[in-house]
């Protein structure tokens, strides 16, 4: 029987506050992403408040099923990052708890977040994005606001084009004003001057109500009736002031926006299927029709005559038709005729065919659209679950909470998928790739990637140990670890200084010998570098009985033993003869050229670098040893003195 523990409602308490507070940050940037498709369609409108609220009302019902996955992502990187970082993930497990019994509540938790996807995407929003569309294509009719700029024309009012040489913010007077007014075509436009006017609407916003001072109105007459004396061919006007009226429409009329509810994206699933079937059935019927004309067209015009037609009948039979043949025996001027019917069939062919190509590519575009739809339910809703068998384990790996790393974390998986979903999804709908393989590629290359996650997790794996990574690029790069020996605050047994001389002795004759017999500054032979063993067991001896006496001298008091001791360097031991210490491995890296190449001049850089630390190793005792021995001089005349008392 199902229990519920004091844990899980913990652990839920620890991941619903967090979910809410993500979710509505990531619909929040999801908005603002969606808001810049569309910010030339709001700006200069003239909006209201309430037009406003159902636009953005509508988007957040629309991008509610895209913040979901990302949310549930963030939250549990974030949740179980907290539990590990406060050691409380490592009181669980101590426990006797694994981590999939930790995960079990918010499994289910996920999956009913999962089912309210699926929901929204099957139910809500199809009806938000039939409102969203309609309320976007009535936003793109309507006229906007009178925003007048300076210094170029203005055609928001319609038939009219305005100039405005300069404004007065501060009282709306206009100043400079040129007004191209078109009562029919371009000869009957009338031409507006004025030095200065203001401009306001009416109350009903349906009109503006123009204001102009000190100008002078030029217009075209059109011709009127049979009288021709009695026509005004042109008429001039000077007024002090002068009121005008334009048409302009500031308020928002929904439009019918029926062909909306065609789009997939307004249906459901049922409702998807359905279609499918349909449209399927309409293009297999298209297809078959086209194919019937193909093979039902011939030629439409005789070429031949009737003795001629018989007489190609019966070669074909014995399929020794000639048509250039036949042709050469036209007259010139029906040979021209020839031409110029093939000609103009060939055209029309292809007119026809281009016709049937662009027609059946719309249809079958409307058939992978509604497959990408179909899919796109069930994987934006399942992405919910992959999503969070990624934040959770890595949450629980990294132990980090906060919203430093799980932010970066995040964004980086969310990118991943976003990219291959949006690569996959044009793909599949420009026909390039098969609907099925575009449309799942983001859940089929994130879903191993949970699962390993996952695993990795549930085993208390280092994957994300950052020591580990940092040690293993520091050897790949080859950077050099220094020596820091401090004074000891209690030293038990002080150094055998005279053991420790005579023992760097023996390396400064080593290391002078090991030089005399080893050239470091030649370039080692490849095979013998990849494909060979190259243990320097000598170097590994040296390094050790350094290592000895470094070891015990660090228990000395003396300042200036321990400076001498940390200007010894750490010696590689292998590096310098082979990339690896595996045979199998060494010959892999040296049949990858790149890898080889490498690895082969790293091992170079090593040998020189060993070079040096075997001269600085001499230095070193030169300067070292003396001091070393003295002290030993002074323990022993001290322990003498002692003794002799």
């Amino acid at each position: 029987m199902l229990r519920i523990k004091k844990l899980d409602i913990f652990i839920a308490k620890q991941f619903g506050l967090l979910f809410f507070a993500t979710f509505f940050i990531c619909q929040f940037v999801l908005m603002m992403q969606f808001l810049w498709r569309y910010v030339d369609e709001l700006i200069g409108k003239g909006l209201s408040l309430e037009v406003m609220a159902q636009f953005f009302w509508y988007m957040g019902l629309m991008l509610m099923p895209q913040a979901f996955p990302l949310a549930i992502l963030l939250s549990s990187l974030i949740t179980f990052g907290n539990l590990g970082e406060s050691s409380e993930l490592t009181a669980i497990k101590a426990a006797g708890i694994s981590l999939m019994q930790a995960f079990r509540s918010l499994i289910v938790i996920v999956c009913a977040i999962t089912c309210i996807s699926f929901f929204f995407q099957e139910v809500i929003a199809p009806k938000a994005f039939f409102s969203f569309r309609q309320l976007l294509l009535s936003m793109k009719q309507k006229n906007p606001e009178v925003e007048i700029p300076e210094g170029i024309f203005y055609d928001g009012i319609p038939g009219s084009n305005l100039y405005v040489q300069k404004k007065d913010m501060q009282t709306g007077t206009l100043y400079g004003i040129m007004i191209y007014r078109m009562n029919g075509s371009y000869e009957d436009a009338a031409v507006i001057l004025a030095d200065s006017g203001h401009i306001q609407a009416t109350a009903e916003k349906k009109h503006l109500l123009l204001t102009l001072y000190s100008g002078e109105w030029f217009e075209n007459m059109r011709q009127s009736g049979m009288n021709v004396a009695a026509n005004v061919p042109y008429r001039r006007e000077t007024f002090s002031t002068k009121q005008i009226v334009l048409d302009f429409d500031s308020g928002l009329d929904m439009v019918e926006a029926g062909w909306i509810a065609g789009d997939a994206r307004a249906k459901s699933m049922g409702a998807i299927l359905h279609d499918l079937d349909s449209i399927r059935e309409f293009n297999d019927s298209v297809g078959h029709q086209f194919y019937f004309d193909a093979r039902r067209s011939a030629l439409s015009r005789p070429i031949l005559s009737k003795s001629d037609s018989l007489k190609a009948v019966r070669q074909a039979a014995r399929k020794d038709l000639n048509l250039d043949t036949l042709y050469q025996r036209l007259s010139g001027e029906r040979k021209q005729q020839v031409l110029t019917m093939a000609s103009n069939d060939a055209q029309a062919a292809m007119n026809e065919m281009e016709y049937k190509v662009e027609y059946s590519n719309d249809l079958n575009y409307q058939e992978r659209v509604h497959m990408l739809e179909a899919i796109n339910k069930v994987t934006l809703s399942l992405s919910c679950l992959i999503f969070f068998f990624i934040g959770a384990p890595l949450g629980a790996i990294i132990r980090k909470g906060g919203l430093g790393v799980p932010v970066i974390i995040s964004v980086l998986v969310f990118i991943v998928f976003y990219i291959l979903d949006n690569t996959g999804t044009k793909m599949a709908r420009d026909d390039n790739w098969t609907v099925w393989f575009g449309k799942l590629l983001g859940t089929v290359v994130l879903t191993p990637i949970a699962i390993f996650f996952t695993r990795k997790a549930n085993n208390d794996s280092v994957v994300f140990n950052i020591d580990l990574y940092k040690s293993i690029a520091s050897r790949m790069l080859g950077l050099r670890t220094k020596r820091y020996i401090t004074r000891k605050e209690v030293i038990i047994e002080d150094p055998k200084y005279l053991t420790d001389a005579e023992l760097l002795k023996n390396v400064s004759m080593e290391v002078t010998q090991y030089m005399e017999q080893h050239r470091l500054l030649r370039w080692p032979n490849p095979i013998r570098v990849f494909f060979r063993p190259g243990d320097d067991n000598e170097i590994e001896h040296l390094n050790n009985a350094l290592e000895v006496a470094i070891e015990d001298l660090s228990y000395t008091k003396n300042n200036y033993v321990l400076m001498k001791l940390n200007q010894f360097p750490v010696i590689a031991t292998h590096a310098h003869t082979r990339p690896f210490r595996r045979k199998w491995l060494n010959a892999l890296t040296g049949l990858f050229l790149p890898t080889g190449i490498f690895f082969y001049f790293r091992m170079i850089r090593f040998r020189v670098r060993l070079y040096r630390d075997l001269r600085t190793i001499l230095r070193v005792n030169e300067k070292l040893i003396p001091r070393v021995i003295l002290l030993g001089d002074v323990e022993k005349e001290g322990r003498i003195t002692i003794d002799a008392d």
